[in-house]
């Protein structure tokens, strides 16, 4: 039974998380409320992995919740099931848009989809600051962190080495 659960639950955040991995945050906060699978501290945990590992973020966090809830069957049920509608949807979209690319109702319908992702990123970067931002210092260094990002562009994995490192030295 917690494999067709898993299956399911999985399917629906592949179907409804459009616009990449961070949009399934919102949906496996809800899963953290609805199951005894993982809880929202380990969800949090969760997304710091995905964010450092190669791979999708919502694959990799699939996995993740997936083998928490059933160990490897779990993993792979709830990977697959994630991927699956995408792997539908995409296919039929291709052939879909190859006939209809430069109608103006199918891209305002595309480009209507756009503000409900950032909604969904947003809505995921809320809870996510509400779970890590547990004090001034990791308020200040998240702060920090943000204005040296938006002034010096660089690596994604340099901003995640420093954050380790100033978090382990500030006992964060």
């Amino acid at each position: 039974m917690i494999y067709l659960l898993l299956f399911w639950e999985f399917f629906q955040i592949g179907l409804f998380a459009v616009g990449g991995g961070l949009v399934t945050v919102p949906f496996l906060f809800d899963l953290s409320e609805k199951f005894a699978w993982f809880t929202t501290a380990e969800l949090t945990d969760m997304i710091a992995i995905s964010q450092s590992t190669p791979g999708p973020v919502g694959i990799n966090m699939a996995t993740f919740a997936g083998f928490k809830a059933a160990g490897i069957l779990g993993s792979l049920i709830a990977t697959l099931s994630e991927v699956l509608p995408s792997m539908v949807v995409v296919y039929f979209i291709a052939k879909m848009l190859t006939k209809w690319h430069e109608n103006t109702y199918v891209n305002k319908v595309l480009a209507s989809i756009r503000p409900a992702v950032l909604a969904l990123i947003l809505f995921a970067g809320w809870d996510i600051a509400k779970i890590t931002i547990i004090d001034y210092k990791s308020a200040v260094v998240l702060f920090i962190l943000l204005i040296a990002m938006r002034l010096y562009k660089t690596s994604a994995i340099f901003y995640i080495i420093i954050s380790a490192v100033i978090g382990i030295a500030l006992k964060i």
